[in-house]
């Protein structure tokens, strides 16, 4: 497959994801508005921070004056998952793949680009790549700008009813997780378990740090109480490569 077909391929291949995007996205402009961005400071945040998980803890540090290192520290343990999805992905990756195309692509490895790209029968050429990233970035950012600029256009009632969506999505994720293993509704409910003592009792504690206490605290949990087995993990690294 040469260039232009790869290209084009990825593309086709990360449409579906940008009209996700599209959607989840519109909360995170919606958020950042009503934290007191504009909708170019929210745009510029979508750009450079592909991840609606970790804007959306940034965005509610930023709100609630945080420190520059408690945002650090609480993008590096939300997004560290990034960094398993590049080293399995490189099993699948082909030679032309340099050290220079993997930077390039690394900036764009999502959940969503990381399981497609999965799925992808043979070895993944970095235009094919550059397509998939170039389209769902597009649908990222684009439904970030839109969902900022209704922000300031809408009254406050209906924006903060629409801004339940992002939530909304974060629940949609761990529930078929949740449903399907035991192991995860038990993780997952240490999480919100710590997340109301941190609320309620421990409300000095900012809540960038809360975020990093409780998943820190909550995978610790899941690693003493329901180690995953070497098989298994064995199964599960053979099903990415």
């Amino acid at each position: 497959m040469n260039r232009a077909r790869a290209f084009k391929r990825g593309i086709a291949d990360g449409f579906p994801i940008c009209l996700g995007y599209l959607s989840v996205s519109f909360g995170i402009g919606l958020l950042a508005v009503k934290a007191g961005m504009s909708p170019w400071q929210a745009v510029v945040l979508s750009l450079t921070n592909l991840t609606s998980a970790g804007q959306a803890a940034g965005i509610e540090i930023i709100a609630a004056g945080g420190t520059l290192l408690e945002t650090a520290l609480t993008q590096l343990v939300i997004n560290l998952r990034y960094a398993l999805m590049g080293l399995s992905l490189s099993q699948k990756l082909d030679p032309s793949f340099g050290t220079p195309q993997r930077l390039l692509a690394s900036y764009g490895i999502t959940d969503e680009v990381f399981g497609v790209s999965s799925a992808f029968e043979g070895r993944i050429q970095p235009f094919y790549m550059y397509g998939m990233i170039l389209i769902a970035t597009a649908g990222w950012v684009m439904g970030t700008l839109l969902g900022a600029l209704a922000g300031e256009a809408l009254p406050a009632s209906l924006t903060n009813a629409l801004g339940i969506m992002l939530y909304g999505m974060f629940i949609a994720i761990i529930i078929p997780a949740a449903r399907k293993d035991h192991k995860v509704f038990c993780v997952i409910l240490a999480a919100v378990g710590l997340s109301l003592v941190f609320h309620y009792l421990l409300p000095f504690i900012t809540s960038g740090f809360a975020v990093i206490f409780c998943a820190l605290i909550a995978a610790v949990i899941g690693a003493v109480f329901f180690p995953v087995e070497e098989t298994e993990n064995a199964e599960n690294t053979e099903g990415a490569a």
